[in-house]
């Protein structure tokens, strides 16, 4: 193994080409990585590999690898320049229910514009700097309240969990509706509603026929279904931290949402 495949990316200095009189310009990291986002977000992950990235670019697949040595080293670049559009102040506001609701609704807007970076959410960490910028807000939004830092980076870490699997949900259903031309709600009142009234009308299934007939919370817009899970996941980080800190909110059910009724 040499010792470039031994050393984290980050601690790799950037080494630019020369350019000069007849030369063709050089190539960057940054522009390499543009490149490779650019591809994964049509074409998905798979296919941003340097011979891709290169035909983007106009050159050839080893004039890249000059800049960019290895597959993880790739992956972990994109990582970071997604992380970068992570929109966030210099440091917390003293709000800490509202610095992680920032977090994680940045999470998922950059989560849906790049939903290949969902797919590697519980990939070993990239230590990159814009993982560290994100990851240093979200951790001192909750410094100064007694936690230690195991209980910090754990309440940190369910907001992050959340956010990932949510959004990773909310892709799923954007897939099916383009794979199959049925959003959620038709897929909900046409393709499985005669097979649900079948299951309500036989009884066996009291949970579910309530969820059924009560259940608002999946008619509701993504965004405000997002919330409705981030408040609980905050709710419970309220819990942990000293009474006068705490912040806890009621969680409303939602306005009733106005669609086709379920079949009875």
């Amino acid at each position: 193994m040499s010792s470039h495949e031994n050393t984290t990316i980050w601690m790799r200095p950037e080494e630019l080409e020369r350019s000069g009189p007849g030369r063709r310009p050089g190539y960057s990291r940054a522009k390499i990585i543009e490149a490779a986002v650019k591809v994964a977000d049509v074409e998905g992950l798979d296919a941003a590999t340097m011979r891709r990235i290169a035909v983007e670019l106009g050159t050839g697949a080893m004039s890249l690898y000059r800049y960019v040595t290895s597959r993880d080293d790739l992956v972990d670049l994109m990582i970071d320049a997604a992380l970068g559009e992570i929109d966030l102040p210099a440091r917390p506001s003293g709000d800490w229910r509202s610095d992680l609701s920032l977090v994680a609704e940045e999470t998922r807007a950059v989560g849906l514009r790049h939903p290949w970076q969902i797919t590697l959410a519980n990939r070993r960490p990239t230590l990159g700097p814009n993982s560290l910028r994100v990851q240093e807000f979200a951790m001192s939004a909750l410094d100064g309240f007694g936690l230690d830092i195991d209980e910090i980076a754990s309440l940190v870490g369910m907001v992050s969990d959340y956010a990932h699997s949510a959004v990773h949900r909310e892709i799923g259903w954007l897939e099916e509706a383009r794979r199959t031309g049925m959003d959620m709600a038709q897929w909900m009142s046409g393709y499985v509603g005669p097979y649900v009234a079948r299951i309500v009308a036989c009884g066996q299934y009291p949970m579910f026929n309530r969820s059924i007939r009560q259940a608002r919370i999946p008619h509701l817009p993504p965004e405000a279904r997002f919330r409705y899970g981030l408040d609980h996941v905050l709710n419970g980080i309220a819990a942990s931290l000293p009474a006068q800190s705490r912040q806890a909110v009621p969680v409303p059910d939602g306005a009733q949402p106005s669609c086709a009724q379920h079949p009875s």
